[in-house]
């Protein structure tokens, strides 16, 4: 029984042991009728089979062979088992095109192992967005994710509102959907939509960015409001067109700014409410519900970015009490909740305190204030340790007993020149480890310093000795 480039339906464990015998390699494909991510990978899965024609590829409904499933350990859909000489050389899970491809080519001797396999065996037999997808997949690892969640976000900006729903407005293709888009009209709200049922991509992708699992998807200047029932909730309390307001999106009645006019001033009682609440601690946050239940995504982010950095705080929620809602707008000036204050100064709202968190501003002005005491930096934790010694290997295990090869030939070949080194071992230091990733852009290890310059890794020192310009590169 040949491959033949085409995939078959596994009807028995007896069949699969049967092509096992051969010794040829065989790639199984656990999916399920219901999986839309089962359903794109058969795509790439039914391309694969064209142009590896040597191999068997078989797709098996995990469902309806619950002894081949259970034989393999299936728990999750789409699911691969790789076979070679009839033994299970290798798995795959979930729906990751560049995996999947790599380790088809793997089995079947296409490529050496550690060798990424190249596109170029996804011949004309791979149809154009499925060579999109696996042409994407040779990138590096992970950029592909990083991709699509940057697509997503700039997706999720590209209107102040924006509604991901089934269907478009003309013609919703589903009444969730129809339901959000009567609310915003209702609203008279200008908003952008994204019709997930065109862009299966999207529709997978933006469920895991948001941890939202359901459409339709409704966002105010980048933030998940939520879906239907929250929609429909925030509109009959008058909770949306107040978060409409507060965020300057004109909804068609009036300025759309605090309904407290200015010059009407605030009694001295509530004067002196607002001024000892504001101070009743040193980071003060007025936000829509509690730091564990926040009823705006706008007042959640704020409470995140806060428990990021650390720090302590005291919070009002400014639902529970109108005249300390209106009030503190005309107090502090600033139409829109939530606002954050330190030391009883107002800093902002939610845009205000990402952009500082992001600029390292946030964590400047809570030091400077006192509330949190710097301890030393990560950054200048990795300056200090990269110095301690002109050369300075980072590295799995120590010199005497290295913890994986590249490292060892990095030492041999330091050793071999007569050079003396300093080393850290980043198997001890989760922080060091991830952190010198980041800090020189260079994703694994070992790293050779030389004066706190960055040299490279493995292959790099190796290519230098090989040239005999090590020890004049490390004594410059």
């Amino acid at each position: 029984m040949s491959g033949g480039g085409s995939v078959k339906e596994l009807k028995s464990k007896a069949e699969l042991d049967n092509v096992r015998q051969s010794g040829a390699p065989v790639i199984l494909h656990f999916w399920a009728s219901w999986c839309d991510a089962s359903k794109h990978m058969d795509k790439v899965f039914s391309h694969l089979s064209i142009d590896f024609p040597h191999a068997h590829f078989f797709r098996v409904e995990a469902e309806e062979q619950p002894e081949v499933s259970e034989a393999y350990s299936v728990s999750a859909v789409p699911f691969f088992v790789f076979f070679k000489d009839g033994k299970t050389v290798d798995t795959l899970e979930g729906a990751d095109p560049s995996s999947l491809a790599n380790k088809v080519a793997k089995v079947t001797g296409f490529v050496n192992p550690g060798e990424p396999a190249a596109p170029a065996s996804l011949g004309m037999a791979a149809g154009p967005t499925v060579l999109e997808t696996v042409k994407e997949m040779f990138t590096d690892n992970g950029s592909s994710q990083d991709a699509l969640n940057k697509r997503l976000q700039q997706l999720i900006d590209s209107h102040p509102i924006m509604l991901f729903m089934k269907g478009n407005p003309e013609e919703p293709k589903c009444g969730f959907s129809r339901q959000v888009i009567d609310i915003l009209k209702d609203e008279k709200v200008k908003f952008g939509t994204f019709d997930i049922l065109s862009d299966n991509e999207v529709r997978e992708g933006l469920k895991k960015y948001s941890n939202w699992p359901t459409f339709p998807q409704l966002y105010c200047k980048g933030e998940l409001l939520g879906g239907c029932d929250i929609a429909i909730a925030m509109h009959k309390s008058g909770e949306l067109k107040d978060v409409f307001q507060e965020h300057g999106i004109d909804t068609g009645s009036g300025s759309g700014k605090s309904d407290i006019s200015e010059s009407t001033g605030l009694s001295a009682t509530l004067s002196s409410r607002l001024k000892s609440l504001v101070n009743s601690s040193p980071v003060m946050l007025f936000m829509k519900g509690t730091p564990d239940e926040p009823k705006c995504g706008f007042s959640g982010k704020v409470v995140e970015i806060l428990r990021q950095e650390k720090v302590d705080f005291g919070s009002f929620d400014i639902l529970t009490d109108e005249e300390v809602r209106q009030g503190l707008k005309v107090y502090s000036n600033w139409s829109s909740y939530p606002q954050l204050y330190i030391k009883d100064e107002l800093i902002g709202g939610s845009d205000i305190v990402l952009e500082m968190q992001k600029s390292g501003e946030l964590k400047k002005v809570l030091t400077e204030k006192g509330i949190i005491v710097q301890k030393e930096s990560l950054e200048d934790r990795l300056k200090n340790v990269i110095t301690t010694s002109p050369v300075m290997l980072f590295m799995k295990g120590t010199p005497d007993s290295p913890r994986c090869g590249f490292s060892s030939k990095v030492v041999n070949a330091l050793r071999e020149e007569g050079v003396s080194f300093g080393s850290f071992d980043i198997l001890s230091d989760e922080e060091v480890r991830q952190g010198l990733k980041v800090y020189s852009n260079w994703p694994t290890f070992p790293q050779l310093y030389y004066k706190g310059e960055l040299i490279g890794g493995c292959d790099i020192v190796l290519e230098l000795r090989n040239n005999g310009e090590l020890k004049s590169t490390l004594s410059e």
